[in-house]
């Protein structure tokens, strides 16, 4: 049988959330080079003869070289073996995974892709929290929060995302949050606008913290949050439980002063 590499996204944490396709991929794999996000409990569906290879980065601690992993990739599929390149979310989304795609292209090794559910989506979701809501957002944007506001390896213009009324969603952010939140407000974001952290997302120790974008730095602080963990910037993040169920129509989807105050007076109206 000739050798290939498949990119599988495992989804946010939950195992139950791996595709069909993510699944049959495990099962039908020699070997699996797996890292440190994913499920554990997804490894038991390997097959009795393959090989797991941990390539787990720690961050800030140990780590293997994305090099070493695309040389384990390549080896291993030029010995003709079919080689799952397992990840946390989506291997395209923060995961390097074009990196290695465009490696075994260059070595000649087949490479296909399987998308996994990305917790920059789904770590919202999964905490009760749309990330559009017709009403309130028409869209949204994921960066990355690896890098600080001012640092010049950062590309991503802060001032504009301040200004778009868009959702924000921030990955890898949880060390450069009170710079990130800071940029935010000084470009115009309303200091009050609703912000929400999610940790370990699809996890059953997941945690959630909830409130403005100029205190989430210090409500996170507080309760010990720590990565992986997604943070929500606008309106959407702070729809809740209504305080006032028997007389407005948005009902569940109401946060008393963080929902818009628009929204939330044509609700009572229309009663």
């Amino acid at each position: 049988m000739s050798g290939g590499v498949v990119l599988v996204g495992a989804g946010p944490g939950d195992p139950d959330l791996i595709t069909v396709a993510g699944l049959k991929a495990l099962r039908e794999a020699d070997v699996i080079v797996t890292d440190r996000l994913v499920p554990e409990a997804l490894l038991v569906e390997a097959g009795e003869t393959a090989e797991i290879i941990s390539v787990g980065k720690t961050p800030r601690g140990e780590f293997t070289p994305q090099e070493k992993i695309n040389e384990i990739l390549i080896e291993q599929a030029l010995a003709g073996r079919v080689v799952v390149r397992f990840k946390g979310g989506d291997p395209f989304i923060f995961g390097r995974g074009y990196e290695e795609w465009l490696a075994c292209l260059a070595a000649g090794v087949p490479v296909s892709y399987v998308p996994g559910i990305s917790s920059s989506i789904a770590g919202a979701g999964l905490a009760g929290i749309p990330i559009t809501h017709r009403g309130v957002t028409q869209g949204y944007t994921v960066v990355s929060g690896h890098v600080p506001p001012g640092d010049e390896r950062c590309d991503i213009d802060w001032d504009r995302l301040a200004g778009s009324g868009l959702t924000i969603v921030i990955m890898m952010g949880v060390l450069y949050l009170p710079l990130i939140a800071k940029r935010l407000v000084a470009a115009g974001l309303d200091p009050r606008t609703p912000a929400a952290m999610v940790e370990n997302a699809g996890l059953p120790q997941m945690r959630v913290v909830r409130s403005t974008i100029s205190e989430i730095s210090e409500a996170a602080k507080a309760e010990g949050m720590r990565p992986p963990a997604v943070t929500i910037i606008g309106e959407v993040a702070g729809l809740g439980i209504c305080t006032r169920p028997g007389r407005c129509v948005l009902r569940n989807f109401c946060a008393e002063r963080l929902f818009p105050t628009w929204a939330c007076r044509r609700a009572t109206e229309s009663r």
